[in-house]
């Protein structure tokens, strides 16, 4: 009786794993990449800062003795539409929401020290081209560029209120450039990617009863995201 489950055991088990293996090796969704055009949604975490430019009058006065920025985590959700443009090229369209947030630290003379931030909401809308590698199997490398328009719903330009301590801008356009990797299921494809995003507006709206608007004279967004992207 034991040798005859034996014997079952083992045939059972030549049956089912070449059975897995070939589900292994098995192409998944092999017509997906002949589809003209596909959705997706994405989802991740960004860390931003400002790219800070000083004024002649902060090297000249001892009012603000130190400023600098410092990274602050964020995260961010859209939807994607990729366009194929031929084997190799894609044109993707991914309109999200970023919440960032920027840090600064400054010292004030005689010894007193602030840390502050300056939350951000973007309604983003980038335009990028996807440079993808051969398919191996269910995998894909691929690079991307592209360029963005950013609009702040919280930017404090426009505030009248006495307490603001740094105004900004709402409107930046930005470059990107980025990297990742596609992992092909039976459903869908599973993508992480990780891009640099810097913006090439000034944001600094200056005011000058703010003595910290004083001491800076350009800030620049830049901006690290690491994403997931679901596809299908």
């Amino acid at each position: 009786m034991r040798m005859r489950y034996t014997i079952l055991t083992v045939l059972l088990l030549a049956a089912l794993l070449p059975r897995a293996a070939a589900q292994r090796h098995a192409l998944n969704m092999a017509e997906h990449d002949e589809k003209l055009y596909y959705f997706g949604i994405t989802f991740g975490f960004n860390f931003s800062q400002y790219r800070m430019h000083y004024t002649q009058s902060f090297a000249e006065t001892d009012t603000i003795r130190r400023a600098s920025p410092t990274w602050k985590p964020g995260f961010n959700l859209g939807l994607m539409g990729n366009l194929r443009l031929n084997r190799f090229v894609d044109l993707r369209f991914i309109p999200a929401l970023i919440f960032a947030e920027k840090g600064i630290k400054y010292n004030m003379a005689p010894d007193s020290t602030a840390d502050r931030s300056i939350e951000s909401i973007y309604m983003s809308l980038p335009l990028q081209l996807k440079f993808k590698s051969e398919r191996i199997r269910n995998f894909r490398f691929y690079a991307m560029l592209g360029g963005k328009f950013d609009y702040d719903l919280s930017s404090n330009a426009r505030s009248r209120r006495p307490d603001e301590w740094l105004k900004v801008r709402a409107v930046d356009l930005g470059a990107e450039v980025g990297v990742g990797f596609e992992f092909y299921y039976p459903n869908f494809i599973f993508s992480p990617e990780i891009k640099i995003s810097q913006g090439l507006m000034d944001q600094h709206y200056r005011d000058t009863h703010i003595t910290l608007s004083n001491a800076i004279d350009n800030l620049y967004t830049r901006m690290v995201v690491i994403s997931i992207h679901l596809e299908g």
